[in-house]
């Protein structure tokens, strides 16, 4: 369904997929192009979320490096790959709309280096320990600079795909859905594949995620088949600063989106931390390592069918509020897991519950993203969607060298022994506290940051939406006068 309206002269510039000068173009988005939106994620999770699940595990136990240092290698790594995301967003904002639009083509590419890096960061060449810590760190830093290359322009997209509320929040729940299904399927799969092939030694490893970095590449492609960048932009404005300064203004102009970022960093530590650590805990504090799949298969499936909510809780209460009720629940059910004594039945309840309710504010987070890199136009007079995006991002990979410093450097202090039958008491109940009371407290803190710093309401970002449909942004007419963040 799509409607025109008349917006004001000289309000459009001379690039976008649809419409002219003059002219607003609204449209909705069909069901399977937000459907072909969530394979990005899908995608994504057979690359990303395998490295965050697995690789502690196989740099420890197969490539036999200290956990503390595996804690160095993923928070170095982690914190330069974030310093690179401003260049991948300048590269990418500089670029032209062309003829398979801004987005899509970037994030295509890039997706088919990442899949062979990924495979990179799973093979271990028979070397000395120091030659193997460096091809470690190397590689895995050179995979988080692909990976901005990719996620940066993917997250970019829902931005220019629709300004619709609902159709917004359903392609979050689209991308959520993705990254929970690549989560469940390596969460499941990845193990047992390996066993088929004889076990898990480094070879298997690579085996594994190869098969894995294919089926990324693949729903990497229907994404960008199935989707369309259709909402018109005056990119004139601003085209070419692209800077470091521009990116300052960008991103310490935009209130909403520091609320995001400092939320993010409690947010996806806590989910990554309940990944890295999940084959730690079945393998020794419930004595089976093959119950990490069968705990994966019912809390990742589990939060599957609770994102499905997404649109109707959004809907009914608003993104804010649908944040925070996740957020209470998941608190609540990883503090009890904390107090219980481990019980096979009982963590699997409540690790499900929590996981299940944490997958509410990650998937509404992403349309949060999206109304605030509208925001920033609005505000600013200048449209820096990448831009915008690399500064969550950036706050998403210190969340990950966070996740790793407190699940690996746990494993150090508390005097893990590699490949070991059993492990002493003091590791079992690092293992347990990072799992459960660590994403108690980091939740605690994320819901404080979004219900008192987060001010972009659903009724004033519709304002907003109008504003922009209209060729408007806060002080006058995108284009008609210089923006005070476009001079120099």
């Amino acid at each position: 369904m799509s409607t025109t309206t008349k917006g004001l002269p000289g309000a459009m510039g001379a690039t976008g997929p649809e419409g002219s000068a003059g002219v607003t173009v609204i449209e909705r988005i069909s069901r399977k192009e937000k459907v072909a939106y969530g394979f990005g994620d899908f995608g994504n999770g057979f690359m990303f979320d395998l490295g965050q699940s697995y690789l502690t595990k196989f740099w420890i136990d197969t490539a036999g490096i200290a956990p503390a240092v595996v804690a160095l290698i993923f928070t170095l790594s982690k914190l330069f790959d974030a310093c690179m995301d401003p260049l991948a967003a300048a590269f990418i904002d500089s670029r032209r709309f062309g003829k398979r639009g801004k987005f899509r083509p970037v994030m295509m590419v890039s997706s088919i280096v990442l899949a062979v890096m990924t495979v990179v960061t799973f093979t271990m060449p028979d070397v000395e320990m120091g030659w193997k810590i460096a091809f470690a760190a190397g590689t895995y830093a050179v995979w988080g600079i692909i990976y901005s290359f990719t996620n940066d322009p993917y997250g970019s997209l829902a931005s220019v795909m629709t300004r619709d509320i609902k159709d917004r929040a359903e392609l979050a729940t689209s991308r959520q859905a993705g990254s929970l299904g690549a989560q469940w399927i390596c969460g499941f799969a990845f193990i047992p594949i390996m066993m088929m092939f004889g076990g898990m030694t480094a070879q298997n490893y690579m085996f594994a995620a190869m098969i894995m970095a294919i089926i990324g590449v693949v729903s990497f492609y229907i994404c960008y088949r199935g989707t369309k960048e259709r909402v018109y932009v005056n990119r004139a404005v601003g085209f070419d600063k692209n800077g470091v300064k521009d990116y300052a203004k960008a991103i310490f102009t935009n209130k909403p989106l520091l609320a995001l970022v400092l939320m993010t960093l409690f947010t996806i530590s806590s989910m990554n931390v309940n990944n890295m650590m999940m084959i730690f805990f079945a393998q020794y504090n419930l004595g089976n390592i093959a119950l990490q799949a069968v705990l994966n298969l019912v809390m990742i499936g589990a939060s599957i069918v609770g994102i499905m909510f997404i649109p109707k809780m959004v809907a009914k209460w608003g993104k804010k509020k649908t944040a925070m009720a996740g957020f209470i629940i998941s608190i609540v059910a990883n503090g009890l897991n904390f107090v219980i004594p481990t019980n096979l039945w009982t963590f699997m309840i409540l690790v499900t519950i929590g996981y299940a309710a944490l997958a509410i504010p990650n998937g509404v987070t992403w349309a949060f993203v999206s109304d605030t890199i509208d925001y920033g136009e609005w505000h600013t007079g200048v449209r820096k969607e990448t831009m915008t995006y690399a500064a969550f991002n950036f706050s998403r990979k210190v969340a990950q060298s966070l996740a790793a410093l407190v699940g690996a450097g746990m494993l150090a202090i508390t005097g893990y022994v590699v490949k070991a039958t059993t492990q002493s008491t003091e590791t079992l109940a690092g293992i347990k506290a990072v799992m459960t009371i660590y994403p108690a407290i980091a939740l605690t803190i994320a819901a404080v940051i979004i219900y008192f710093l987060y001010s972009l309401s659903d009724e004033k970002y519709h304002a907003i939406a109008i504003d922009l449909e209209e060729g408007r942004w806060e002080h006058g007419i995108i284009g008609e006068e210089a923006p005070a963040a476009t001079k120099a």
